[in-house]
């Protein structure tokens, strides 16, 4: 196994760079550098130098395995943040038998292989480098410190239990330390299990809140549509004009507001027929957009039944007309329409997505958790022990996956826990 090293903290330059070094000679390599080191977990300033040459006074952690970042001898070296000193220290760990730089992600993939992580915080970790909501940050929070993996885990325990009972029952039924297998009792805990695992398949995915969603603003030509379309994203992003049918093809804009992602869609007007075969491309493509669209903002301050859309009465600075009662009235110079509308997208938004506080899962997760979910569907509709044995397998091998371990471990334990001590 190599000893692995890179910069952990921000790229230099920058105040202070701390290099990491993780690997069975990774108290080796400080040593050669450092000299005499501060004892474990204990931060001391000592001089680096690369032979006779000095390189650097930084500060040394000393953290020897296994309860470690990366469940290895780990060591932390907080350097003066110059390109020059970074890299005078990456030359003379480069130099040294046994060492060479960490390729991405490598010192969680240790983590991972010294079970010091499981898949889901893994992928919790990736996802927080990633955030740029905090919906997004909330839910990486959650994988990353183990929120979802112990929900998981506790799924897994109980069909531990269920398939030690029922897989015990079939194979040790003539034995006194098994107890009468409860038939009522099991189809009740697995049907709970698969209503929770139902209700999360319900939620959101991770995806979901990192996608953000599409809000699609439609209405007939010369509506206003691009207009109240840069204000809504506060920039010219698209042109307006007086001419009608300025806009002829889709131009999206991504936002953050309040935690949460969006894409704006601003899209060419509609209207029942036109002879311009561009101007129908268009129309094809506002109403494929419209279709598509998470929440619509209509300018056609028409009454709507269709949901999660919101009328508009737009323009209102420069129209006679009176607004149709329940429409949101807009002036573009007039930023507090538009904060309002904004409430009322974001009011849309709860209704699809909620604020992001209940533990949502990645698509991936999900297909384990849809396939774990049909699998206890099949188990209750069996009166047969052994089909039921092998959807409960199914089940808790699906559930494994998401945390990358062995479900026959987990029941084999459960499963022997139950015998007599010297059985």
């Amino acid at each position: 196994m190599d000893t692995i090293f890179a910069i952990s903290s921000g790229r230099p330059p920058a105040a202070i760079a701390v290099m990491r070094i993780s690997g069975p000679a990774a108290i080796a390599a400080a040593s050669q550098l450092a000299g005499s080191l501060p004892p474990p977990r204990h931060a001391a300033v000592r001089t680096l130098r690369d032979g006779e040459d000095i390189i650097d006074r930084a500060l040394v952690l000393v953290f020897p395995e296994p309860n470690t970042a990366t469940g290895e001898d780990l060591v932390e070296l907080h350097l003066h943040g110059g390109r020059a000193v970074v890299a005078a220290v990456e030359h003379a760990l480069a130099a040294m038998p046994g060492c060479r730089p960490a390729t991405a992600g490598e010192f969680t993939r240790r983590a991972l292989c010294n079970n010091r992580i499981d898949l889901v915080q893994a992928q919790g970790l990736a996802d927080l480098l990633e955030a740029e909501t905090e919906q997004q940050r909330r839910q990486a929070i959650m994988h990353a410190e183990g929120a979802i993996s112990r929900q998981i885990a506790a799924w897994m325990d109980d069909l531990s239990v269920l398939r030690a009972l029922v897989e015990a029952t079939i194979d040790f039924d003539d034995e006194g330390d098994v107890s009468p297998l409860d038939a009522l009792a099991i189809n009740g805990r697995m049907a709970a299990i698969a209503a929770e695992l139902s209700a999360a398949l319900d939620r959101p995915s991770v995806e979901r809140y990192r996608d953000g969603l599409r809000v699609v603003l439609v209405g007939l030509p010369n509506a206003g549509k691009s207009s109240l379309f840069n204000a809504l994203i506060g920039r010219d992003a698209a042109i307006v004009s007086p001419v009608a049918g300025t806009t002829r093809d889709r131009i999206e804009a991504s936002v953050i507001r309040r935690g949460v992602a969006y894409t704006l869609v601003d899209t060419a007007g509609l209207r029942d027929a036109t002879d311009d075969p561009v101007e129908q491309i268009g129309i094809a493509r506002t109403r494929l957009a419209r279709d598509t669209a998470d929440i619509v903002v209509d300018l056609s301050d028409e009454a709507t039944t269709e949901p999660h859309t919101i009328t508009v009465h737009a323009r209102a600075d420069v129209r006679a007309d009176t607004p149709r009662a329940g429409s949101i009235v807009t002036v573009c110079s007039d930023l507090s329409s538009i904060d309002g509308l904004w409430e009322a997208i974001d009011k849309q938004q709860r209704t699809i997505i909620g604020a992001g506080d209940e533990a949502a899962f990645h698509d991936q997760q999900r297909q384990a958790i849809g396939t774990a979910q049909a699998a206890l569907t099949a188990a209750l509709a069996s009166d047969d022990l052994l089909a039921q044995a092998e959807e409960l397998r199914v089940a808790s091998q699906a559930l494994a996956t998401i945390l990358g371990i062995d479900s026959t471990e987990a029941m084999l334990d459960a499963l022997f826990s139950r015998f007599c001590v010297g059985k």
